[in-house]
């Protein structure tokens, strides 16, 4: 018996069912279109009702966790080494790093498929998702005469992808179970990222501005 299906993956919705999707066939309901077709619910719509109507809303991991560095980003002021001697100059900084995903929901909240997401994460990977992570210190950057110094920070991230499976006691948009494929990424618990820092010849606009 066919099963009714719409293209996977970011943009795309699965929509199929064993009882339900038979049900829907044998009723002859048209195949669901792409999440962006006007008769078909967005990705984003569809977690919005993750227990907020749904009788099951659940997220199935796929394959291992992914630890990556992120590009690194400037943090601080710049210094400028107005003197004809090397300096050791102060640079002291916060950054802030949150988390993303394929459908630009925030995780930070606390109900529906956040809490549903972070709840399969950690049952599957052994420990809690980061929405966000903070940090600030003071790093020491090493200038020659006349040049200008930035400190950058490269923070460590993971990502992990899966599916929301959802169930619904009347048909939602012509089904009864609705497939989400879905991706996040977010900062790890072991924040030892990059901190590094550069430095180059000031220009003449910033010599003449901080000199």
């Amino acid at each position: 018996m066919p099963v009714t299906t719409a293209a996977a993956l970011r943009r795309t919705i699965l929509a199929c069912g064993s009882a339900a999707a038979a049900f829907a066939v044998t009723a002859g309901l048209a195949a669901p279109a792409h999440a962006d077709h006007e008769d078909t619910p967005t990705a984003r719509q569809l977690l919005e009702r993750c227990d907020n109507g749904t009788d099951a809303c659940v997220f199935h991991p796929e394959g291992p966790l992914r630890e990556h560095q992120a590009a690194r980003h400037v943090v601080g002021d710049p210094v400028y080494n107005c003197t004809d001697r090397e300096q050791w100059m102060s640079v002291s900084w916060a950054d802030t790093t949150s988390e993303s995903n394929s459908v630009g929901l925030s995780l930070a909240v606390e109900y529906g498929f956040a809490s549903v997401f972070k709840a399969s994460f950690e049952v599957t990977y052994g420990h809690e998702w980061k929405t966000e992570h903070s940090e600030s210190q003071t790093t020491t950057v090493i200038t020659a005469p006349g040049e200008v110094g930035r400190v950058y920070v490269g923070p460590k991230m993971q990502t992990a992808e899966g599916t929301y499976e959802l169930r619904f006691p009347d048909r939602y948009y012509g089904h009864y179970i609705w497939y989400v494929p879905f991706e996040a990424t977010g900062p790890t618990e072991d924040q030892s990222g990059t901190i590094t820092q550069s430095t180059r010849p000031m220009t003449s606009a910033e010599r003449a501005a901080h000199c």
